[in-house]
């Protein structure tokens, strides 16, 4: 770990590699066990069926809410602004499906699956299983450069030893990428469409049909339903406006989570504590922020214990930041508007050896 630990408004080290010391398990085993102990005995862990009752009734009675005003706004430019009432609305389905996929909700596969698909693929048109994949690998290797799907250099690098070695489009984007981050954004609801589709033929995928008919049930009805009540100018519009506002919205709840964070290389020797801490941010806020970002905003706690339940990772996050303070691990936690400004300069930084040629 850094040999000078970061204090709770220092920015995170992000160019050079820490150095790693491997801790010592004693009497009470290894520190995430100590740390586990803590929290299950607070009860962090206990399934919460009130709260999610009422998370998922509330999403829904938003979702079916926004299609009905669709029809009783008729043809109107102030479509417009319910296109992007309901790109919140799509984004608070995905951050449902994030805590279906990771049982948070119900304890057993097989419900929390049946309702991952049903809030990724009906309601918002996203592959579960091409998703779920994907984040598996992310939490067991966060911010690893060659490991972490959520790092590879497709179109943004994230690290100067990615921007040396990327070509084409990549080492085009990258030498601004600063600047073109939020505009890649807007496409960003589009990308996630296309790469659920294009998941269907891939052998990791464990139930292609279904997925395949979720997503095909859903376009139809989605496509349907716009072109329905609005002319041809406007539904297209309107399209354009929800798939726009939705990739900047999950783009802004995901980013402040790792983004400009430690970037782990092979040669690191990390343990599984120190692996998930340094490599996450947290983000104040309060209620506001822990709603907006469907408690995302609580990333260091949720790559420890992904099935703690939502409204449980602020208590985890007080109990995680007395443990690390007394084991002397860099605990990172910033405000939003910070957390942004340090992925701009991140990605500014990133991108130097392209700009300078090297």
């Amino acid at each position: 770990m850094p040999t000078q630990p970061l204090t709770m408004t220092e920015a995170p080290a992000t160019t050079t590699a820490p150095t790693i010391t491997t801790p010592q398990a004693g009497s009470g085993g290894s520190d995430f066990a100590q740390l586990s102990r803590r929290i299950a005995a607070e009860g962090l862990l206990d399934r919460r069926p009130g709260y999610y009752a009422a998370r998922i009734a509330l999403v829904l009675a938003a979702f079916v809410g926004g299609w009905y005003a669709l029809f009783a706004l008729g043809d109107t430019w102030w479509q417009l602004g319910l296109a992007a009432a309901m790109s919140l609305v799509f984004a608070q389905v995905a951050l449902l499906s994030h805590d279906l996929a990771h049982r948070q909700v119900f304890t057993r596969r097989l419900p929390s699956e049946i309702g991952g698909r049903i809030a990724a693929n009906l309601l918002m048109g996203m592959s579960y299983g091409w998703w779920m994949n994907k984040h598996t690998r992310h939490h067991a290797n966060p911010n690893h450069e060659e490991r972490d799907p959520d790092v590879s250099p497709d179109l943004v690098v994230w690290s100067k030893r990615q921007a040396r070695e990327a070509g084409g489009l990549a080492r085009f984007i990258g030498r601004r990428q600063a600047y073109l981050f939020v505009p890649l954004l807007l496409l960003e609801g589009l990308n996630l469409s296309f790469n659920s589709f294009r998941a269907l033929r891939s052998p990791t995928m464990k139930r292609p049909l279904l997925e395949g008919v979720l997503l095909v049930v859903h376009f139809v009805a989605y496509f349907g339903l716009i072109f329905a009540a609005l002319p041809a100018g406007k539904a297209i519009a309107f399209f354009a406006v929800h798939q726009a506002l939705l990739g900047v919205y999950l783009g802004c709840v995901f980013a402040p989570n790792h983004k400009g964070m430690l970037m782990v290389t092979p040669e690191m020797k990390l343990d599984f504590l120190r692996r998930q801490v340094l490599t996450s941010r947290n983000v104040r806020g309060g209620a506001v922020v822990d709603s907006v970002m469907g408690g995302l905003n609580y990333q260091v706690e949720h790559h420890l214990f992904p099935s703690m339940p939502t409204p449980a990772l602020g208590r985890a996050a007080r109990i995680t930041r007395e443990f690390c303070a007394e084991q002397g691990i860099p605990y990172y936690e910033v405000g939003l508007l910070r957390s942004y400004r340090e992925i701009f300069a991140h990605l500014h930084r990133t991108g130097e050896p392209i700009r300078s040629g090297e």
